[in-house]
């Protein structure tokens, strides 16, 4: 990907995070990208076609070293990255909580506009094929105990998007650690997860 192109999804996704995609103009993405309204123009056609290449750079891309990192010596690994998994998919971190007022755009439109529903649905399947395969392997290296990788991908779904929409609009019943620790107590039982919560990096 050349870098204008690049700057112009991290711009797209910074702005339509700040004001929301209706109130966004092709102009004030150009502005924060740094180039012209034509060259914006001639990599995306409209606004929609730009919302949804931003909102897949941000998808791939954020939190990208957590999700890259090697767990700690002596870490149960599939055990470790479960947690990671978890941390990040709770806006705890500007970068974060931009994604997720991006995900929530998305998946407003995706009732009503057929593009935004397959998007939507295809990073489901990306996000719910990552999580059973690491159930997989947590199951074949003795970590977790025998559970329905696809099952429990949904069910890890259901639980950190439900947190996750309840954070990203500040609800003061909902704290970060008590949404980590509650999915995490609900996991527990359901893949036999021993020891204490892996914490969370500084």
């Amino acid at each position: 990907m050349s870098g204008t192109r690049q700057n112009i999804l991290v711009a797209a996704g910074e702005v339509i995070a700040d004001v929301g995609l209706e109130k966004v103009r092709m102009r004030m993405v150009a502005e924060r990208a740094g180039v012209s309204t034509g060259l914006l123009h001639y990599h995306f056609d409209n606004r929609e076609k730009l919302f949804h290449a931003a909102m897949l750079h941000c998808f791939e891309h954020v939190a990208e070293a957590d999700y890259l990192a090697d767990p700690p010596p002596g870490a149960p690994p599939a055990t470790w990255r479960l947690a990671r998994y978890i941390d990040v998919q709770l806006p705890t971190s500007a970068e974060l909580g931009r994604f997720f007022r991006l995900w929530r755009e998305l998946l407003s439109r995706a009732s009503h506009d057929e593009d935004s529903r397959l998007l939507t649905v295809e990073l489901f399947r990306q996000l719910r094929e990552w999580i059973a395969e690491l159930i997989r392997e947590g199951t074949a290296t003795g970590e977790f105990t025998d559970a329905h990788p696809d099952r429990t991908a949904d069910l890890v779904l259901a639980l950190t998007e439900g947190y996750a929409e309840r954070l990203v609009i500040e609800d003061p019943a909902v704290t970060f650690e008590a949404a980590r620790t509650d999915i995490w107590n609900v996991l527990r039982g359901r893949l036999g997860l021993k020891g204490d919560q892996p914490a969370r990096p500084l």
